[in-house]
């Protein structure tokens, strides 16, 4: 594939892209096939654990959603600080977005833990999903501050351009995520059998060995760039928590909205909710040239601005948008040929199987055109725009994705499919077109950082 790209986008620049990008691709590869071994090993239990693991995950995203905030505030920050040249400031940033992590994480995780007996019932009708979901998504949700830090570094890293060194800690966490999965959900060697819980319990486990990784990887290579320099000063957290609230409610619109779709699913019938289940792991898996290019992206963007080289940041966006569009295209064949060889992976069930295939053949063609917004979004997040992106998303999920999911869905009785066509066509096709025009006008080159 990169011999192709060069077609399109200078050799040098590609390179540079792929430098940056390859590492995130990698990372977020091993974050979503450890969602996909977690599917597939619970899903040995039965239907009702995979439903209720995969409803519990989704809604745990929304949990996460300001760590995410705090992540893509913090590559804005210390990308353009990068780019102007002033390097020992950048470890400001990490320490002040620990510091806040710290701060609110427990409190969030104390709230959300003793109230969710109250409210998964009020999202999920299914008695036995309910049952099996509270036990599993309070694990999850014990890890709030966990994954805060985790996204903290990780967007530091992804900012300085130096993705390549948190990948070995990567690959630790979930290979170790795998082994006590092994453990803890069937209880071998002498552990505990938990069963669906049992994997709640271990993502726990391996979120708290990313951490001391990740404070290891800060300690041994974060010097140069001041993480052990100095704490943050009053502007310095104004300035994180001025990008970090709409970041963080970026993701939270982003991630309420699909879990509002999820629960719309869910009122239609649980076989339907356990193949959302996997069509929503799939989809995290085929946009991963798209997420972790348009990552890569809003670094060279953050970089460029900093620099005060608007061109050159402009035609970052497009080199982008080129190599990432090959690769999702590549990537999205296997799912519009041949869903059946995919999807027998995660569903065991004839009915569900044939459920899933009409819209896994959608995904496959529609990733590609649907993957230009991931990345445009991206990127007007790295160059500080940040506040419009939200809105657009804002807009597009509560006018167009969940009336139209429920309308489809429900009222016209189409099932999943309806509700699957209005999230692939309608929803993130539209957001595409919206993005992509926002980026051509330029505003995002004037926000001030």
């Amino acid at each position: 594939m990169a011999t192709a790209v060069t077609i399109f986008v200078q050799r040098d620049r590609a390179l540079r892209v792929f430098a940056i990008g390859a590492p995130i691709v990698g990372g977020m590869v091993s974050g979503v096939l450890l969602g996909l071994v977690d599917t597939a090993m619970v899903g040995v239990l039965g239907t009702t654990e995979l439903a209720a693991v995969g409803f519990s995950s989704f809604l745990s995203m929304v949990f996460f959603s300001l760590a995410y905030g705090v992540s893509i505030a913090i590559q804005a920050l210390v990308s353009r600080r990068k780019g102007e040249e002033r390097p020992l400031e950048c470890g400001t940033y990490l320490i002040g977005a620990s510091w806040l992590t710290l701060l609110v994480g427990p409190a969030l995780s104390a709230l959300l833990y003793f109230s969710v007996p109250w409210f998964y019932p009020l999202l999920n009708p299914d008695p036995a999903v309910v049952s099996v979901g509270i036990d599993y998504v309070r694990w999850l949700i014990l890890q709030i501050t966990l994954v805060g830090l985790i996204q903290a570094h990780t967007g530091f890293w992804n900012g300085l351009g130096l993705s390549r060194l948190y990948i070995p800690m990567l690959l630790v966490m979930h290979t170790a995520n795998i082994l006590f999965n092994y453990l803890f959900i069937f209880g071998n060697l002498g552990a505990p059998e938990m069963g669906a819980e049992g994997a709640g319990f271990a993502t726990f486990l391996a979120s708290l060995l990313g951490v001391m990784l990740y404070l290891f990887l800060a300690i041994r290579h974060g010097k140069p760039y001041g993480v052990t320099r100095r704490g943050p000063s009053r502007a310095d957290m104004g300035s994180i928590i001025r990008l970090a609230i709409p970041a963080g409610l970026q993701q939270l619109l982003d991630l309420t909205a699909l879990f509002t779709t999820y629960a719309i699913v869910g009122l239609i019938g649980t076989m339907e909710l356990a193949c959302y289940s996997v069509l929503i792991n799939l989809i995290n898996l085929v946009g991963l040239p798209a997420w972790g290019l348009g990552t890569a992206g809003a670094t060279l963007v953050g970089q460029a601005l900093g620099e005060k080289n608007i061109p050159d940041a402009a035609a970052w966006a497009w080199d982008v948008i080129k190599i990432g569009t090959l690769a999702m295209a590549l990537i999205g064949l296997p799912f519009l040929l041949v869903p059946d060889l995919i999807l027998q992976i995660w569903i065991h069930d004839p009915a569900t199987l044939e459920l899933a295939r009409v819209p896994t053949r959608i995904l496959g063609f529609m990733i590609a055109i649907n993957g230009i917004g991931y990345m445009f979004a991206m990127m007007l997040n790295g160059a500080g725009d940040i506040r419009r992106v939200t809105w657009i998303n804002l807009l597009t999920q509560w006018l167009i994705l969940v009336p139209g999911a429920y309308f489809f869905g429900v009222v016209l009785e189409a099932g999943l499919i309806g509700i699957w066509l209005t999230h692939q066509f309608a929803y993130r096709a539209g957001q595409s077109l919206i993005f992509a025009g926002i980026w051509r006008s330029g505003r995002w080159s004037r926000v001030i950082l």
